[in-house]
């Protein structure tokens, strides 16, 4: 690398030898990251033994946004990994590859990296897109079943396709919010993800904190860039090719992915979908619910 000021072989800067077209020819990989064949670097976590649980994070957020989850069944008998998808997190930040293939792609590496079968993928909000979509790009060879919680799943944005939407200028006012001062979104944005605004709700500043955290280690080039994948893309067949036991997850008051629009057609679409609404629930489940949610996941884990 030209100014690298770095050479030989334990240069810490070094790449992955590239083909023609500049992509990383083998996935290569360290105690907690892959490089890609493209070259981008993924980190993750994976902590304790036995059957594997793969947790797919969502948006602008990173995997230790499924912290109380993976502690949960790591203390269970499972072995848990959490990967930041593509410039979030501690991944690399790159200008390409922010669509939701690539995510899917990615995942697909990290399993393969891992060697990982009989994978139960848990998806939260994009997560769960980014899993539909890893299955109907790779197939089910290594999966053994699913969960979508507050999914975006099976699309979120109006279109002649899907006329009970949300309409477009929900969608560009996000785009506008990230691009005019994004840390003040992701502030205010904490508020109704966890329904920190209904009445009753116990506010955790805390919780915000964290939110906003993860949402700015996000580049602002994916943040800004993810918007449109996770709220345009189809996933109607990618959820038909989910012929895998599929447990949904959604809250009744989702005020970030509404539940009319996504669980409640995707548990139609999928071949062998169950639905499970959180009554009052927001879209924040994994901290304002972990209790019930871990002990669904631990539940449906040894069904």
């Amino acid at each position: 690398m030209s100014g690298s000021g770095c050479g030989g072989a334990r240069c810490p800067f070094r790449l992955p030898a590239t083909n023609l077209k500049g992509h990383a020819m083998t996935i290569t990989r360290t105690a907690n990251t892959i490089t890609t064949r493209d070259g981008t670097i993924i980190h993750f976590t994976d902590w304790g033994h036995g059957p594997a649980v793969v947790f797919s994070h969502g948006w602008p957020l990173q995997g230790d946004a499924w912290e109380d989850q993976m502690m949960f069944l790591a203390n269970h008998g499972y072995r848990v990994i959490a990967h930041d998808r593509r410039g979030h997190g501690l991944s690399s930040k790159p200008w390409h590859g922010n669509h939701m293939n690539d995510y899917a792609d990615d995942l697909a590496q990290l399993v393969e990296a891992l060697d990982l079968t009989d994978v139960t993928h848990v998806g939260h909000s994009t997560g769960g897109g980014e899993v539909a979509r890893y299955i109907g790009r790779h197939g089910t060879g290594r999966v053994k079943r699913a969960v979508l919680v507050g999914a975006v799943t099976p699309q979120m944005a109006k279109s002649d396709a899907n006329p009970n939407g949300v309409p477009m200028s929900v969608f560009d006012g996000i785009r506008a919010g990230v691009q005019a001062d994004r840390a003040q979104f992701f502030k205010d944005l904490s508020i109704p993800f966890y329904g920190f605004n209904r009445e009753g709700a116990k506010d955790s500043q805390g919780a915000r904190d964290t939110f906003w955290l993860q949402g700015m280690q996000c580049s602002v080039r994916a943040a800004y860039e993810c918007i449109k994948q996770f709220s345009e893309t189809d996933f109607t067949e990618d959820l038909e090719k989910m012929t895998i036991p599929t447990l949904v997850i959604h809250g009744s008051d989702d005020q970030i992915v509404p539940i009319d629009t996504t669980a409640r057609r995707a548990v139609e679409i999928l071949p062998q979908g169950r639905l499970v609404v959180y009554e009052g629930g927001p879209h924040g489940l994994a901290f304002t619910h972990k209790d019930r949610l871990n002990a669904d996941l631990l539940a449906f884990l040894r069904s």
